[in-house]
């Protein structure tokens, strides 16, 4: 009775113990992101393509409202309650928060072997030694246009800047199309799509961005100029009212078919694809013929750890795979217009999404002008670009006068490093 007694209470004690083992090995991990738009491909394609070679480790996806989450991730990292992982927006904001400690050192994680410095640039210290997120996409821009407005018009796609207002001119005197869909009301807009969609072809992308930061080139030269020059001429392509149009009001414009060009990120295409029109895309134009064409190829979202989770072993695996090939073909066609920065060529699937990558072939990449180092300051560059872009556009402002306020702006607190 004794041995059997004692076999029972073995039994109970190994089976208590499996139990806890298993518990114990039951992580969840908590994603914190302001890409509220896709949240139903993390729950459908992405996490469970992870949880079936991950057993025992579970992921929730708890996105914010894009405008709020910036603040809400301060607040809750401040207050130890964020999630384990972060998606970090691009340089600046990102890595205020490494240097804070409120994201881990992600330099030796085996998968970072996966991405080039330039992609991993948007997450990495500014001296280079440590990168503290995991790249996942970049946005392209250019220009997404209605093929059947084309055809109705008698247009070609524009190559140079004289082609595209020739098409614009063609496009508006035909007059059953808006030639362009933008507005200035919200003006980050007007930036993002204007100004450093067309810009790079002007200042040269990487070699005028980066001459920026050195103070060898200021925001009143030339080369910062012109592109203000050509966004003022946009102004009659327009349509009517632009000035109060704001950015969903440009949207529903284009896909409701009114419209024939929309300056884009391509960010837009899962949108566009539901409208059940044939689209096309195409770059920014060039200057003139045999130009070297430039693209802005912006780093956008990568993952970090938080500092303080209470699981960052099981959070550094699920980092690993973001950082395979197979997270980046599955983000990649879940999410068209969203590029993978591995280093691994992703086969996509959708049309559109191809012809704007495939301009990494021709074109030359660079990232938004403002958006490392050049806007850590008061007045934030960023910011003032936005205005500076819709003021040039609306007529309120010269070219001239806005890249001369920009310039005394950042003279005001920039003062570049000696190299």
């Amino acid at each position: 009775m004794y041995r059997t007694t004692l076999q029972g209470v073995l039994l109970a004690s190994s089976i208590l113990a499996g139990v806890g083992t298993a518990a114990a090995a039951d992580v969840t991990l908590n994603i914190e992101s302001w890409r509220n738009d896709d949240l139903q491909i993390w729950q459908e394609k992405i996490i469970p393509a992870f949880e079936a070679k991950h057993p025992g480790i579970k992921v929730t996806f708890s996105p914010s409202a894009p405008t709020e989450y910036n603040a809400a991730l301060n607040a809750k990292l401040d207050a130890g309650s964020a999630g384990d992982l972060v998606a970090c927006r691009p340089f600046d904001t990102s890595l205020q928060l490494f240097e804070k400690g409120k994201l881990e050192d992600l330099t030796g994680l085996e998968g970072m072997k996966n991405f080039s410095d330039v992609a991993k640039s948007a997450w990495t210290t500014d001296d280079g030694s440590k990168t503290f997120c995991v790249p996942m996409a970049s946005v392209i821009h250019g220009f997404i246009y209605n093929t059947e407005a084309f055809e109705k018009a008698g247009v070609e796609v524009p190559k140079t800047v004289d082609q595209f207002f020739a098409a614009l001119d063609k496009i508006k005197a035909d007059g059953t199309y808006i030639p362009m869909a933008m507005g200035t009301k919200d003006m980050w807009e007007a930036a993002t799509m204007g100004y450093q969609n067309i810009g790079p072809t002007y200042w040269k992308g990487e070699e005028g961005r980066k001459a920026l930061i050195a103070g060898t080139q200021k925001l009143t030269d030339d080369a910062w100029v012109e592109p203000y020059r050509v966004l003022a001429k946009w102004k009659p392509y327009l349509g009517d009212g632009f000035e109060a149009q704001t950015y969903p009001d440009s949207q529903n414009l284009f896909t409701l078919g009114r419209a024939a060009i929309y300056p884009a990120g391509s960010w837009e295409i899962s949108l566009f694809n539901t409208a059940g029109l044939k689209l096309g895309a195409f770059p920014p134009p060039v200057a003139k013929d045999g130009d070297t064409c430039y693209i802005s190829d912006h780093n956008d979202i990568a993952m970090g750890l938080n500092a303080a989770s209470a699981h960052k072993e099981e959070a550094k695996v699920f980092l690993e795979w973001v950082a395979s090939p197979e997270f980046a073909t599955i983000y990649a066609n879940a999410l068209p217009g969203f590029f993978s920065l591995n280093s691994t060529a992703v086969e996509m699937s959708d049309p559109l999404a191809k012809e704007f990558v495939s301009w990494r072939e021709t074109c030359k990449p660079t990232i938004r002008s403002t958006y490392q180092i050049l806007s850590r300051g008061t007045p934030n560059l960023e910011n003032e670009t936005w205005a500076a872009s819709a003021n040039v556009i609306n007529g309120t402002e010269t070219p001239e006068a806005a890249a001369k306020k920009l310039q005394d702006g950042l003279d005001s607190w920039y003062k570049p490093a000696k190299m």
